[in-house]
């Protein structure tokens, strides 16, 4: 009976001097969207540019539009506005827009936008943070138009839980930017 336990106590050790068990981390969802690929829209309003094909297109009229991404519960919600010799009154509201994130925003960062050729002057911003809309834009001819976006998620603004979906959504506010193009 002694060469038992002395058995099981050498076996017990040999046993509990293996490595450490360590805790398996938290796992986290690996988003994938789909490669995006656009399509052009004419507007009601002055100007035409492309979107996913994975949005939808709602006009309320010609100066209000929704661009919806049912799987994202996403809506960028634009507004054009003709300059009337108030450009810079216009400018300023979208600007005053944007700056109210600052007492939640951890940064906002503008990354500004210039085609000579098409004449499309925009700025967007990203705003870093559990904020309302963490994507706004404004784009202008400097003479005649101003298209302004904001991107709403339909969920808490949790930021850390939204960066890849703003990151995907990103890519196709900067591509409706850059076909943004003013009918005459």
């Amino acid at each position: 009976m002694r060469n038992f336990y002395a058995i099981f106590f050498l076996a017990f050790i040999l046993v509990s001097c293996r490595k450490d068990t360590l805790p398996k981390p938290a796992p986290y969802l690996k988003l994938q969207y789909p490669e995006a690929t656009y399509k052009k829209i004419e507007s009601s309003g002055p100007f035409t540019f492309e979107i996913s094909n994975l949005a939808k297109i709602n006009f309320k009229n010609k100066y209000w539009a929704r661009i919806e991404y049912p799987q994202l519960k996403a809506t960028i919600h634009l507004t054009y506005r003709p300059v009337n010799n108030d450009l810079e009154q216009i400018l300023k509201e979208v600007e005053k827009l944007t700056f109210e994130h600052t007492i939640k925003a951890d940064a906002i960062n503008a990354i500004p936008y210039e085609n000579l050729k098409k004449r499309v002057f925009a700025k967007l911003y990203n705003i870093e943070g559990s904020v309302a809309t963490n994507i706004q834009f404004r784009a202008t001819d400097s003479v005649k138009h101003v298209l302004s976006g904001a991107l709403y998620f339909y969920v808490r603004p949790n930021y850390d839980s939204i960066v890849p979906a703003i990151k995907y959504v990103e890519k196709d506010i900067i591509h409706l930017i850059e076909t943004l193009e003013w009918k005459e």
